[in-house]
């Protein structure tokens, strides 16, 4: 399909933003998004040899601020893959060796999360590192670590379900819980399959896409966080939240990984279902009547308190991410000029002073006013590492819409 260029976008969301009013003196006009998008990379660069320069340790991953003291984490955290895929990107972005060296150091931690079955999250730890390690340098090393992490991932799966177990809860509090971020982690099994791995691996992750499918959504496209199963039966026991306001409210980041989810699995497989489904999730977040206007959400719909309830930048990252990969694989020209006019909105916004942070200043992390877990009362309005790896994919595939180098579609994981 051939798209419009984002110089084009750029100027039908100026002309959205700032329309012409007869009685108003004319607005200053936009930067172009290329230049946006380098400057973003300009400073995400800096922040990130800044952070490098100050890690405590070169043997743990930055994760987020707490008391304006860095938290660093290694094995047994979701988010360890993060910060080497940062690098990754940041190398992709700058072709700089340096980039590179410190990703292929970093990514080295990791190799031990290949046989890690104690968590869905191996899919996350291992793309974002190892895959993309894969993807940029060819490195044939890389490859077994990944197959082998499908592998662990794929034990996780129950039959009886048709999904994969996200959390290993006492029976007290869960009996099969599946959450909805594990969609994130299909891409893995769906890249194992094709390169050596067993054919199953696909299956898989189509059946626990299809379960998801079923059984997390609401009509209104929403997404409920979390969904109790019955291990002897398969049948949903109760659909509740973890990280959001209430088990009916529609938490942000739950809503960003659903829309990224799905548009990954029709990427992956062309079943039309997936593509459906990630279209709906996006008319649900583009046209949500608590949507802030500079399109960053907060970390809720159905936040409490509300205008000033913390946003979630991590979930708007994850969003423009997914729709500009969504603009390239929908059917219809006119919602792919929407997806990508959307996604170039939060773009420039999460690249504003608003949420971009000053060389130096908020730990080294790129983005500014994340929500981790607010019931918990857990990194509120501060920074986490998976915020800026999605900023920065979100950076790249827009320049690669820009620069009509490339379909943003072809930015798989682990494919170079």
């Amino acid at each position: 399909m051939l798209m419009p260029s984002l110089t084009r976008l750029s100027l039908w969301f100026a002309a959205l933003m700032f329309p012409v009013v007869a009685s108003a003196a004319p607005a200053a006009p936009q930067p172009e998004l290329r230049t946006v998008i380098d400057q973003a990379l300009r400073t995400s660069a800096q922040q990130y040899e800044w952070m490098l320069e100050h890690l405590p340790t070169q043997e743990r991953m930055p994760r987020t601020l707490e008391k304006g003291k860095l938290v660093t984490v290694r094995e047994r955290d979701w988010t360890v893959g993060f910060f080497p895929g940062t690098l990754w990107y940041l190398y992709e972005g700058t072709q700089r060796p340096s980039w590179r060296a410190a990703a292929e150091r970093f990514t080295r931690l990791l190799e031990s999360e290949q046989l890690n079955n104690r968590t869905h999250d191996v899919g996350f730890i291992l793309n974002c590192s190892y895959g993309n390690g894969l993807r940029l340098t060819g490195d044939a090393a890389y490859r077994p670590v990944l197959l082998k992490g499908a592998q662990s991932l794929a034990t996780r799966f129950s039959p009886v379900v048709r999904s994969i177990r996200s959390w290993d809860r006492s029976p007290q509090e869960y009996t099969f819980a599946v959450i909805i971020d594990n969609m994130m982690n299909l891409e893995l099994l769906t890249w194992a399959a094709r390169n050596g791995g067993e054919s199953r691996l696909r299956d898989i992750a189509i059946a626990h896409a299809d379960t998801t499918l079923a059984n997390h959504f609401r009509p209104d496209s929403s997404t409920f966080h979390v969904v109790d199963y019955d291990t002897a039966t398969g049948r949903v026991l109760r659909r509740i939240t973890h990280q959001g306001t209430a088990d009916s409210s529609a938490w942000a980041r739950g809503q960003a990984w659903s829309l990224y989810g799905y548009t990954m699995m029709f990427r992956e497989t062309r079943e039309v279902r997936y593509l459906e489904t990630a279209e709906k999730v996006a008319r649900f977040i583009m046209n949500h009547p608590r949507l802030p206007a500079d399109k960053i959400p907060y970390w809720d719909f159905d936040a409490p308190g509300q205008p000033n309830a913390p946003r979630d930048s991590s979930a708007a990252a994850i969003m423009s991410s997914a729709l500009f990969e969504l603009s390239g694989l929908t059917r219809d020209p006119v919602a792919a000029t929407r997806y990508a006019t959307f996604a170039e909105a939060q773009l420039r916004s999460l690249a504003s002073p608003t949420y971009l942070a000053e060389t130096g200043t908020n730990g080294g992390f790129i983005l500014k006013h994340a929500t981790g877990n607010f019931p918990k009362n857990s990194e509120i309005d501060g920074p986490i590492n998976y915020a800026d790896y999605y900023f920065l994919e979100a950076l790249l595939r827009a320049r690669a819409f820009a620069n009509n180098s490339a379909p943003v579609a072809t930015k798989r994981v682990g494919n170079p």
